[in-house]
């Protein structure tokens, strides 16, 4: 009989719900609640364990209960709220969502990948605090273009300078980072042989995809939230869509695939057949990222930078 476990996360605790025995308690999300966690789950030896993406709030008990041995998935709230809706269950509350947590990962049986090491993590958490220093670097550079006050403007400058330093000491960061392994170098060194892929791009997709080059096409689309969803029903044929997936991998491929309209002539050209062809723009966009994906995971697969011929 398998046992499936399901946990709602919130800032100070953990709603835990066990299946099919029905069990449910509740820990802190602190060091000493996820002790508790790991040894009592520990006794259901359970076939798979689920949380919910919450912007962080889980890391402290997915690290805790892999370093236990527990096999850990962690899925996509939007999924899980549509199976909740699908089973006509309106009401929510943190016990319910743990209950619908677990039901969700035995109906779909999500695959269980193996979570990043520490050192890949710790990149991904450098990666991500530099997004959000150049992210406020940008905010105070657009509001120095509307302040007139010569104190504010000031106060601006003095915030912009302090911002770039730290910019500089977060890239010498993860330039020590990288350094430290040589995989990451060579990885980093194929990725931004791509016309259009950056030092910023390459590192992105080391610590945020690191099943590059072990996966198919559709496979790493669907795991960036690039595989197109199709909506039909009889004759209707809706207009597809692209979500779920990681963002972070999204969010620079856009970046990523707007270079390479520009500086590369693969893309380039593969992009103005799609035009010439009648697709939106941003369709066309959306096809050069999960291009320009697969050209990235052929390229860690075969281990061979990218060639123009």
């Amino acid at each position: 009989m398998e046992i499936v476990v399901g946990i709602d996360v919130s800032k100070d605790r953990l709603d835990v719900h066990v299946l099919p025995s029905g069990e449910a308690f509740s820990v802190g999300n602190d060091h000493a609640g996820m002790e508790d966690l790991a040894r009592r789950l520990a006794a259901f030896s359970p076939t798979a364990i689920g949380l919910e993406a919450t912007g962080g709030y889980e890391q402290l008990a997915v690290a805790t209960l892999a370093s236990a041995g527990l096999s850990v998935v962690v899925v996509n709230p939007a999924q899980v709220r549509a199976f909740a809706n699908a089973l006509g269950k309106r009401a929510k509350t943190d016990p319910i969502d743990a209950a619908v947590i677990a039901a969700f990962i035995a109906a779909t049986k999500p695959e269980l990948r193996p979570l990043r090491d520490a050192e890949t993590r710790t990149l991904a958490d450098l990666v991500t605090r530099r997004r959000q220093i150049v992210q406020m670097i940008v905010a105070e550079e657009n509001r120095a273009r509307t302040v007139n006050a010569r104190q504010a403007q000031k106060s601006i400058k003095r915030l912009l300078a302090a911002l770039r330093r730290e910019l500089e000491s977060l890239d010498a960061d993860l330039d020590d980072h990288i350094r430290k392994s040589p995989l990451w170098r060579v990885r980093e060194k194929l990725l931004s042989s791509v016309p259009g892929i950056g030092p910023t791009v390459a590192r992105t997709m080391i610590a945020e995809m690191p099943e590059l080059g072990s996966l198919g096409r559709r496979q790493i689309a669907a795991l960036a939230g690039l595989a197109p969803w199709t909506r039909q029903s009889g004759r209707w044929r809706g207009k597809s869509f692209i979500g779920g997936g990681r963002s972070r991998v999204r969010a620079v491929l856009f970046m990523a695939a707007l270079v390479a309209i520009r500086h590369n002539p693969v893309l380039k050209a593969f992009r103005d057949r799609l035009v010439e062809v009648g697709k939106p723009k941003i369709v066309a966009v959306v096809a050069v990222m999960r291009k320009l994906l697969t050209i990235l995971n052929a390229i860690i697969r075969d281990q061979k930078p990218w060639q123009t011929a």
